[in-house]
């Protein structure tokens, strides 16, 4: 009988992580069963705590409550769980838990689900990663505005110390830990974040005998690999070589205790072809217009904004060079007067759903489904609609999103600052044919860097194209409000890499 690895899942966030790892199936046998996944926030941990209940209903009836898909297309409120299945619900329940690691109580229930873990499995497996906002370079930059914040005292630079008590404590076969890239350049008590890090994984399990060799995950050759790194930059995995269609760029550490590390130079796997593109993910979606947050709402006042705002673009584009331009924003103005999208909300599935050959749609797309959930557009003010058709119309034409200065004078912001540089990425259109640029929970703010990049629909992503873009399958739901959802999708780990990461440890295991 192959072995099954018990999962805990610190920080888990909406569990994208998780659903990677729960999600790999070798001839006929799923070797990673989630024990725990630990997250505080709220709305994330609803989300988790429901996809735990259809992840263990579909373990036991083979597919999805007629209940949920129902819920799931809005055809009726959420149900009680407990009553579509009493035991699933309890072991969802058991498995996701609210907790702020850190703390006494915290410790307390992870330890005691460590214990019974160990009962229930041949070994086990830690993954997550600690909070990225004291990490990440923007996340430190707010923090040096703040009056008197000092970064000694900020406790999510310790955070990852929880991560390694729970790890000293597991002893577990394999190890995950994932951060943002600002990991491996912040400092704090004059000593970089990193190198304590590197010492204490390092020094673990020296007295108990369970040390860890540490890995890479390489891409070399079209073939995928944990390796032994040479330098902190060896462990930053560029997501959009394993499949994912988004240039995500993390720093991802896999430990393997040493007695059971192998040879890694042996255990790759096949990568994903081609880049996978923005389109890839989300062009057969239904076509949905934006709203118009201040004033009337309706859809032929959209859609005459916009085609003033085509119309006034191809009368500023007259010269020799900016010809391309004239004509994409010409023709935008013709097509909008004839197909404009009339919908904010769109649940009808795509014709050919669920019929793909295609990896990635085959992973994304799931036929049990009567409906496209969360894929709902939200308003814009009618300014920003102009500057949003702008920057779709040129990323198509020049094959680059727009900086600052290529925004003529008549879509300018009223701010000082425009032309400063400060703001040369305020607006960034996705591309069409390349890999999204990173999924972040700025999206939640507003839709600015997350442009769709069909000029016909001059709106930012829905949080289900977002999703996509982080390879959430469609049958995922993200509970809370929308801002809720934004947030998590774009915290998360995209599940399709986190696939391909338990692809390689098990075979590393074997």
């Amino acid at each position: 009988m192959p072995p099954t690895f018990g999962v805990v899942d610190l920080f888990a966030g909406p569990g994208g992580l998780g659903e990677g790892f729960a999600s790999l199936v070798e001839d006929g046998h799923a070797p990673f069963r989630i024990g725990i996944s630990v997250e505080k926030e709220a709305a994330a941990h609803r989300t988790l705590t429901l996809r735990a209940f259809v992840r263990e209903y579909r373990a036991h009836h083979g597919g999805l409550p007629r209940q949920y898909v129902d819920f799931h297309a809005g055809k009726l409120p959420q149900p009680d769980w407990r009553e579509v299945d009493a035991s699933a619900w309890q072991l969802a329940v058991d498995e996701a838990r609210a907790l702020e690691l850190g703390t006494e109580a915290a410790a307390t229930v992870i330890d005691a689900a460590i214990e019974n873990l160990k009962t229930k499995c041949d070994d086990t497996i830690l993954i997550g990663g600690p909070p990225c906002q004291a990490y990440s370079l923007v996340g430190r930059a707010r923090s040096r505005g703040k009056i008197g914040y000092i970064p000694e005292e900020d406790e999510r630079h310790y955070l990852f110390r929880e991560y390694i008590r729970v790890l000293d404590r597991l002893r577990p076969a394999a190890f995950v830990m994932e951060n943002v890239k600002g990991m491996l350049s912040s400092t704090v008590e004059s000593r970089l974040v990193f190198e304590m890090l590197m010492d204490d994984l390092t020094s673990l399990g020296k007295s108990r005998g369970h040390q860890y060799e540490l890995r890479s995950v390489r891409v070399e050759d079209g073939k995928a690999s944990l390796r032994e790194a040479t330098r902190p930059s060896d462990f930053v995995v560029r997501a959009e070589e394993l499949g994912v269609p988004q240039r995500r760029h993390r720093v991802i550490i896999v430990g393997i205790r040493a007695d059971l590390a192998g040879k890694t130079a042996e255990a790759g796997i096949v990568a994903p072809g081609p880049t996978r593109t923005v389109s890839d993910a989300i062009s057969n979606m239904p076509y949905l217009r934006s709203g118009i947050s201040r004033g009337a709402d309706n859809a032929e006042d959209w859609r005459q904004e916009v085609v003033d705002a085509a119309k006034l673009l191809a009368s500023i584009y007259v010269g020799r060079d900016d010809e391309p331009l004239r004509k994409a924003f010409s023709s935008v103005a013709g097509r909008l007067t004839r197909e404009a999208p009339d919908c904010r909300k769109d649940t009808r599935l795509p014709e050919t759903y669920g019929s793909s050959r295609d990896e990635l749609l085959q992973w994304l797309e799931r036929p049990e489904l009567c409906a496209v959930a969360q894929h709902e557009t939200r308003g814009h003010m009618t300014s920003d609609l102009g500057r949003y058709l702008f920057a779709s119309v040129f990323g198509a034409v020049r094959g680059y999103s727009p900086k600052a200065a290529d925004f003529p004078l008549a879509l300018s912001p009223d701010h000082r600052n425009w032309h400063s540089g400060v703001f040369n990425d305020r607006f960034r259109v996705q591309l069409a044919n390349e890999a999204s640029t990173t999924v972040t929970s700025h999206i939640s703010k507003d839709g600015h860097y997350f442009i769709h990049p069909d000029p016909l629909q001059c709106r930012s992503l829905t949080v289900r194209e977002a999703a996509r873009l982080q390879t959430f399958p469609d049958d995922y739901l993200f509970m809370g409000n929308r801002t809720q959802q934004y947030v998590q999708v774009g915290n998360a780990v995209p599940p399709f890499l986190a696939r391909h990461i338990a692809g390689l440890i098990l075979r590393e295991l074997a």
